[in-house]
């Protein structure tokens, strides 16, 4: 069996608690390496940069680009054009239209680019979407609140130009609205909050709604103490829908249906692994245009200035 190598390029909290666990627990992949300015692993070889990596570093498949979206263009460019496979934390970018040539040089290199969406792997995803499909959709308000302090601590660039702000974790989502929707939704209007000191917001109010006129609320705050909250409520002629914890539990009238663990990046990598086998690119930008269009019709208000 071939294993897929991998090199994480970017050592922070999310492939400290994600990419390394699912990858030591995923069959046809194994991590080789690690590139990053300010952390190392323990046994692996280590560098300070792609470059760096791809010139002194021992044979890899593929990277997995955990760094700040704001420098991911560059990266996949580079790794695709060194002629390795290129997985993309959410967001894929910090812009629309810089995919586009990343989109076009894969193929051309013969390479696999992978724009994850981990949410849409949550256990209860997949049964809320087949679940709607046969039934009449009323409403869905999308309520995603959690506190930045815990989940990005001391990352300054999230709150950065390009950094998203609180659409870093609302993106979540959203990748789960259009996955479960049988319809196509956009942005009708919003509101978005912004500190005094920073450049992303950090709270923002969606409407949106598809071609039948479905009404959809989202809400989403990076200030929320205490329990977290990441629930999408969907009322339909056959009841109510619930999906709670991120899209890990379902509930349907009441009654829990599902209630999985989290093994979304598991579920991730098992993915990229059956891309790379063929050089098949699978890039939906979907949730990444509805936070495009947010910024573009969001009415900004601003908020008190907040440190970290």
């Amino acid at each position: 069996m071939t294993v897929l190598r991998v090199a994480i390029v970017g050592l922070g909290k999310i492939a400290r608690d994600q990419h390394i666990p699912a990858i030591a627990t995923t069959d046809g992949v194994t991590l080789v390496a690690v590139a990053s300015r300010h952390a190392s692993l323990p046994h692996l070889p280590h560098f300070a940069t792609l470059d760096q990596l791809l010139r002194d570093g021992p044979p890899i498949d593929a990277v997995a680009l955990c760094t700040p979206p704001q420098v991911r263009s560059n990266q996949a460019a580079t790794a695709l054009s060194a002629g390795k496979h290129v997985m993309l934390e959410k967001p894929p970018g910090a812009s629309l239209s810089e995919l586009d040539p990343l989109i076009a040089l894969a193929p051309r290199a013969g390479k696999t680019l992978f724009a994850t969406w981990h949410s849409r792997f949550a256990a209860a995803v997949e049964p809320a979407r087949h679940w709607l499909a046969s039934r009449r959709i009323r409403s869905v308000q999308i309520t995603w609140k959690e506190d930045v302090r815990v989940w990005h601590p001391g990352q300054r660039w999230i709150f950065e130009a390009g950094g998203l702000g609180v659409f870093d974790p609302g993106i979540n989502a959203l990748s789960i609205l259009t996955r479960v929707l049988p319809e196509p939704a956009f942005v009708t209007a919003a509101e978005l909050a912004f500190p005094a000191n920073r450049e992303a917001p950090i709270a923002a109010n969606l409407s949106l709604t598809d071609s039948t006129g479905l009404p959809i609320s989202a809400e989403f705050d990076f200030r929320q103490s205490g329990p977290q909250t990441w629930d999408i409520v969907v009322e339909t002629d056959g009841g109510r829908l619930v999906l709670s914890s991120g899209g890990a539990r379902l509930t349907l009238d009441g009654e829990v249906k599902v209630d999985g663990i989290n093994a979304e990046y598991r579920g991730l990598y098992r993915r990229f692994v059956d891309l790379t086998a063929t050089a098949t690119s699978d890039v939906d930008l979907t949730p990444l245009r509805l936070v495009a269009d947010a910024f573009l019709l969001g009415k900004r208000r601003n908020v008190e200035a907040f440190e970290d």
